[in-house]
């Protein structure tokens, strides 16, 4: 749970995933399109990755990946993030993290 909590603290907006996951593809191109560019953390990469997917859920995500953090705080997964998107929620949240294009 430490490490989680640091990698999502380590950048605005921290995606952790899986590298076989379309939900997480989804995301990733979102993101890409909106012009932030999130530090992701692949679990299926990570000698921890395991113990890494219990405590997300533990933090209250319904699946393990995609889980978004943005300013440190667990926003959710592809659900929350797309609903966010569609009424207009998610821009506030990134516009501090976006990058100049």
């Amino acid at each position: 749970m430490d490490k989680v909590a640091r990698l999502a603290s380590e950048k605005g907006v921290v995606l952790f995933s899986k590298s076989s996951c379309c939900m997480c593809y989804a995301v990733k191109i979102l993101f890409q399109e909106l012009g932030v560019t999130p530090m992701i953390h692949e679990l299926d990469q990570d000698p921890e990755g395991w113990e890494m997917e219990k405590a997300l859920m533990r933090l209250g995500c319904n699946g393990p990946v995609p889980a978004i953090f943005i300013g440190g705080k667990l926003v959710g997964s592809t659900n929350e993030i797309m609903s966010l998107h569609l009424s207009g929620g998610l821009m506030p949240m990134l516009k501090p993290y976006q990058t100049l294009c």
